[in-house]
């Protein structure tokens, strides 16, 4: 029987992992519609949430310019909902300037729960290895809902493993399967 399916992206995470597999891999060249396809077989998709920040254009107008095209086309995608949270400035004890995302994990995790609370979906896929969300796994299980981690094997949290009921790897294999193409035409 088909299940209900809602597709929870952590972007930042995201972006590491693919990282993990070649410095030179991006995001901006994952492509999120038709991988979720391949994995979507036999459900039925409810909807595909992703949560990330937009970079500093100042800092980085190439990476800001490319990141906003991966921002535009997971918005083409049917049922996908783009969460954008705030870019923190930070500085290392060396006083080198960095930015963090703020409120990514948290924003995910509400929705998940809430989602599972009001019965929209039969099983959450979390695209993401962040052992933070071992609690929030354990919590979607008791509301008997199934969850399933898409993770890099090199940032794939233990704990989050143990709490899941399917863990799938992404590799260069799949990234390379999945590049984002220009589409002609």
């Amino acid at each position: 029987m088909a299940k209900r399916v809602s597709i929870y992206i952590d972007g930042a995470n995201f972006v590491y992992g693919i990282k993990s597999l070649h410095p030179k891999y991006s995001d901006y060249h994952f492509d999120f519609e038709n991988y979720i396809k391949k994995i979507m077989v036999n459900d039925e998709l409810v909807a595909i949430f992703y949560y990330n920040a937009s970079l500093k254009q100042q800092i980085n107008p190439r990476r800001f310019s490319e990141q906003q095209k991966l921002f535009s086309r997971l918005r083409k995608i049917p049922k996908c909902k783009v969460i954008l949270c705030k870019r923190q400035k930070r500085f290392t004890k060396e006083d080198e300037e960095y930015y963090t995302i703020k409120g990514d994990d948290i924003y995910l995790a509400l929705d998940m729960l809430n989602h599972a609370w009001e019965e929209k979906y039969d099983k959450a896929i979390l695209i993401s290895g962040d052992g933070d969300f071992s609690q929030l796994a354990k919590y979607v299980k008791d509301k008997n809902k199934e969850i399933e981690m898409i993770s890099f094997e090199k940032l794939a949290s233990k704990n989050l493993i143990n709490e899941v009921d399917k863990c799938i790897f992404i590799n260069k294999k799949i990234v390379n399967k999945f590049f984002w193409r220009v589409k002609s035409g």
